[in-house]
C-alpha cells in the first residue's frame, strides 16, 4: 500500500449507504476469521444509521472506504454501545480503529450526553483504546438488561458459555464509561494502598491497581478469565462424558 495515502475519519451521512454493503461483508467475514461472533446487522440497518448521523466512517478522498463504527441505544437510551467496529484490511495496523473510536466516542457524547457508554470485547486493543477514553472494567450487571442487545451475541460461538453464566460473565470483558462518575470525581487523590482484612481478621495492605495505561494488567486479566470459564467448560464436558476432572494447579505470573 502506498504510505502517502491518506484517509478522513468523520460522521457518516445518506450520502454514504453506497458503502453499506461492503462494510456489512467485511464485518461477516473479519468475524468468521476472528472464531467470534457479531450481532449480524443487515445493509439497509448500517444505511438507517448512517442516514441518522448515529456512525462515523473513515475514507481517502478519492472515495474509498476505509473503516466505520456506529451508535446503538439502549434500555431507554440510559445506555450507548459503540458497535460494528470494522476496519478495511488494507488499512489495518496504521492507527484507524482507534481514530475512529475515539471519533464515534465524541460523537456519542454529543448525542447521549447523560448515557453510559459500554462495550464488550475480547480484543486487547480494543481495550487499551477504551481505557484511554477514560472506560473502566466492570461486571455483566452493570451493563444494560435490555434482551435486544443480548441476542445480539446468539451469532457468537461463545453464546452457550454466555447462557450457562446466566449472561453474568463470558469470554468478553465488559468496558464502561459513566459521565456521572466522572464529572462528579473528587479531585482529592486516593490512597495508592488499601487496607484488606481477611477472614482470618488479619489485616493487609495491598498496593491498589489502575487499569488505566496498565496494559499488562489487561494482559493478565484475559489469559486469568479465559482460564477460569474454560476449566468451567472441560468439567462441564468431563461430567457429561461420565469422567471426573483431575485436580491441576496453574500459577500466573
Amino acid at each position: 500500500m502506498d504510505s502517502e495515502k491518506k484517509y478522513i475519519v468523520r460522521a457518516a451521512n445518506a450520502d454514504d449507504k453506497k458503502y453499506a454493503t461492503l462494510i456489512t461483508e467485511e464485518m461477516a467475514s473479519s468475524a468468521e476469521k476472528r472464531g467470534t461472533g457479531i450481532a449480524r446487522r443487515s445493509p439497509e440497518y448500517v444505511s438507517k444509521k448512517m442516514e441518522e448521523g448515529k456512525a462515523v466512517i473513515a475514507v481517502t478522498p478519492g472515495g474509498e472506504w476505509v473503516g466505520f463504527c456506529y451508535i446503538e441505544a439502549w434500555g431507554h437510551e440510559k445506555f450507548v454501545a459503540n458497535s460494528g467496529l470494522i476496519v478495511s484490511p488494507e488499512f489495518r495496523g496504521q492507527g484507524v480503529a482507534k481514530e475512529i473510536k475515539h471519533k464515534i466516542f465524541e460523537l456519542s457524547r454529543q448525542r447521549y450526553p447523560d448515557a453510559k457508554i459500554f462495550g464488550l470485547t475480547t480484543g486487547l486493543a480494543v481495550m487499551k483504546i477504551n481505557s484511554e477514553l477514560g472506560y473502566e472494567p466492570v461486571t455483566y450487571s452493570e451493563l444494560t438488561d435490555d434482551d435486544e442487545f443480548w441476542k445480539g451475541c446468539q451469532s457468537c460461538v461463545n453464546y452457550p458459555t454466555l447462557m450457562s453464566k446466566g449472561r453474568k460473565n463470558c469470554f468478553c470483558t465488559a468496558m464502561l464509561y459513566d459521565p456521572a462518575k466522572k464529572e462528579n470525581k473528587v479531585t482529592t487523590p486516593e490512597p495508592e494502598v488499601k487496607v484488606v482484612v481477611t477472614p482470618s481478621g488479619n489485616v493487609r495492605r495491598k498496593k491498589k491497581r489502575h487499569f488505566k495505561g496498565n496494559y499488562k494488567l489487561f494482559e493478565r486479566w484475559i489469559r486469568y478469565k479465559r482460564y477460569v470459564l474454560l476449566k468451567g467448560k472441560k468439567k462441564e464436558d468431563l461430567s457429561q462424558n461420565g469422567r471426573t476432572p483431575v485436580k491441576k494447579k496453574f500459577f500466573f505470573f
